[in-house]
């Protein structure tokens, strides 16, 4: 795995912020847009999964990266029970549906990934490095 010099260089972020972007665009349209509610939860938690990832990264520490990717995954379940609400609503497709929720879990997966990479690596992250003078 890569050594990553800033969060924008993450795939996992990139792909939660193309999801944001997607799901922000579907709460514009029609009766979404007036279900205020659902609309300002889904784009939350949505927006959530990423935030939390560059929250983490810019910490500093392994550790605290790890629990900030497991916030990131719960966002990623949240935004996935989401959807079903967004669908049985009638406010986005079974087509719409079935494509994002098949992204969000995939963001999941990804997630659980670096999780357990993290998990096994000695590394603890920048903020423990020794101070070179």
């Amino acid at each position: 795995m890569a050594t990553y010099k800033k969060f924008e260089d993450i795939e996992v972020w990139q792909r939660a912020r193309t999801l944001a972007n997607r799901i922000f665009e579907k709460t514009l349209e029609k009766s979404f847009a007036g279900d205020f509610k659902l609309r300002d939860q889904i784009n939350g938690s949505s927006g959530s999964i990423m935030d939390n990832i560059a929250e983490g990264f810019e910490r500093d520490g392994t550790r605290e990266f790890i629990q900030f990717l497991s916030i990131a995954k719960g966002s990623a379940g949240e935004t996935r029970s989401q959807l079903y609400r967004a669908q049985d609503r009638r406010h986005i497709s079974h087509e719409d549906f079935e494509i994002l929720h098949a992204e969000v879990s995939e963001i999941s997966k990804q997630l659980s990934g670096l999780i357990r990479y993290l998990s096994k690596t000695g590394h603890r992250g920048l903020k423990y490095a020794q101070k070179q003078e």
